[in-house]
């Protein structure tokens, strides 16, 4: 499998959009490919921290204002001609437009703790750290943003943190899963954008 092939397949993979031979082929790219695999480690930290972020609704004039910030042509048939030659283009652009209003909104959102996860009957908060008690297990993913996790029973999936930190583990401790943590949102922006554009450039 060529690494273009397989830049794709893990997009569809982490949507769960692959069929099942299709991830086999990925799986065994990813051993032989370290460049890929540090890719795809990647793209997974950052399909997590788009999904532990809150949805947020588009603001009503959002439209307006992006059609209002473009430089007005005093012919628009040439302009419209331009975009049409240059779809890549265009739809860069408006990207970039759309994913800054997310990153600024979310900077603007309350730095309150947040919790997710199948399974939070025995988990324990004290302030900002998140803790699963000696004795307990938590069966599933757990995801803590902004604030700190202390495993000291059992956590049956992965744990990731973002803007916050694992403390050490306790012996009676045991994480079956990965753990994953994800400090610097300006990291995820660039990298959102720059996955983006390659995603592009191996599709053209």
């Amino acid at each position: 499998m060529k690494c273009n092939v397989a830049v794709v397949f893990m997009h569809d993979y982490l949507d769960g959009d692959l069929a099942r031979e299709d991830t086999l082929q990925l799986q065994q790219h990813l051993k032989h490919c370290p460049a890929c695999l540090s890719r795809y480690e990647s793209l997974e930290r950052t399909d997590a921290f788009v999904k532990a972020m809150p949805m947020e609704k588009a603001p009503d004039n959002l439209s307006y204002r992006i059609m209002k910030s473009l430089p007005s042509s005093r012919r628009p048939a040439a302009w419209t001609s331009w975009v049409r030659r240059h779809p890549a283009v265009s739809a860069a652009a408006i990207f970039m437009v759309v994913m800054l209003s997310s990153f600024v909104s979310m900077w603007n959102q309350s730095q309150e703790l947040s919790v997710s996860g199948p399974d939070l009957e025995h988990v324990v908060f004290e302030g900002r750290t998140v803790i699963v008690p000696a004795g307990q297990k938590v069966t599933g993913d757990l995801t803590v943003v902004n604030g700190d996790v202390q495993v000291l029973g059992d956590l049956e999936g992965n744990l990731t943190v973002i803007d916050g930190s694992v403390k050490p583990l306790a012996s009676t401790a045991h994480i079956a899963g990965q753990v994953k943590t994800i400090d610097r949102a300006v990291d995820w922006f660039w990298y959102k954008v720059s996955s983006y554009f390659g995603t592009l450039a191996y599709g053209s």
